[in-house]
């Protein structure tokens, strides 16, 4: 079997390691100890894996050597073939390990869903979209705030944006990024046609203050009347506060909130766009770099179909179809998920490998 971390990359590793134990036994200032006992917490499962893999291969060498005694031939014969099976899952469990981290992978995210063609239509399959995500996120233990809703005359949005919290909440939900069809008959259509709309979802990786730095004298802050879909709860109040930034022309509004919550919530927007504006730079340049990554991660790029009639669920980027959109859109979507995440990780082994 060929295996896929080579020796001299394991070695480099245990150098490493054993070269970090070393310096955690010194007595060090607190900024190094710090440094070095954040990397010893992020080289130990690795370390750990290595062992095991390790152990693994030393075993398989010894069955070998008895596989060619001819006395325990057929008995060292299965426990090869099951240290070989067991050594490449281990292979593939520690390249998996050693693929480069996301750093926003444990970040919440800011989500904005945003009707595309289809008119009303469209607007009534964010709402579906939106208690998908609010299902998922209710199952995963996230909170789930909105920060600013633009409701359509029959019950949809145009758009809403809302804050997700919680533990690597960008880690799941940054494949949802894209544009996401829908083709059902609208309850407006007399003739029984299968009508085709779009909606487009975003998911930002939520910045901190630490991430984008705001000058005051780079933004414009205007109060204004909450919209609504009117009734009594119509807010009569100049609650709701529209941000702009005015070096990139970034317009952002909170309106869910009192004047001071809102604020603080456009800012929060505000910041996470700038942030997204950064990292969408940087990936522009290393795109050709990122050819194996699950998508292009373009919010024009149409990601995934919802098929009301047939009641399946297909995403474009894998190929997958699964025929229970009811489950789908009640938030049953970590299937989904989990195969979107093993692609994408398939791929950068195998690029790592090319580059080998």
């Amino acid at each position: 079997m060929s295996q896929i971390v080579s020796d001299l990359r394991i070695q480099k590793i245990l150098s490493h390691f054993e070269f970090l134990q070393a310096k955690l036994n010194e007595n060090l200032k607190n900024e190094e100890l710090i440094k070095f006992s954040k990397e010893y917490a992020e080289l130990k499962p690795i370390y750990e894996k290595i062992q095991e893999f390790k152990k693994i291969k030393n075993e398989l060498s010894e069955a070998k050597e008895l596989f060619n005694d001819p006395e325990f031939k057929d008995l060292a014969g299965d426990e090869v073939s099951k240290l070989e099976e067991r050594l490449i899952i281990q292979d593939k469990e520690l390249q998996l390990l050693l693929l480069p981290k996301d750093v926003n992978d444990n970040r919440s995210v800011i989500l904005e869903l945003r009707a595309g063609t289809g008119g009303d239509e469209a607007a009534l399959f964010v709402s579906d979209l939106l208690r998908m995500y609010e299902r998922y996120s209710d199952i995963s233990n996230w909170k789930v705030e909105s920060i600013s809703s633009t409701p359509s005359q029959l019950g949809g949005f145009k758009e809403i944006i809302l804050s997700i919290s919680g533990e690597n909440v960008f880690s799941k939900l940054k494949y949802e990024s894209g544009v996401h069809r829908v083709q059902r008959v609208p309850e407006t259509e007399s003739g029984g046609r299968v009508h085709t709309s779009a909606a487009t979802v975003a998911v930002l990786p939520e910045a901190e203050e630490v991430d984008v730095e705001i000058a005051n004298s780079d933004i414009r802050i205007d109060t204004m009347r909450s919209s609504g879909a009117g009734g009594q709860h119509v807010n009569t109040t100049d609650s709701a506060v529209r941000i702009t930034h005015l070096p990139t022309g970034i317009v952002v509004i909170s309106s869910e909130k009192s004047q001071h919550q809102n604020r603080a919530k456009a800012m929060q927007v505000l910041r996470t766009r700038l942030y997204d504006l950064s990292i969408s730079s940087q990936q522009n340049e290393i795109a050709s770099a990122r050819k194996s990554q699950v998508g292009s991660g373009d919010r024009s790029e149409r990601i995934r179909t919802y098929n009301f009639p047939q009641g399946r669920v297909t995403d474009h980027r894998i190929n997958y179809t699964m025929y229970k959109l009811d489950n789908f859109l009640n938030g049953d979507i970590q299937e989904l998920i989990n195969k979107l995440i093993s692609e994408d990780q398939a791929k950068k082994i195998a690029e790592n490998m090319n580059n080998a």
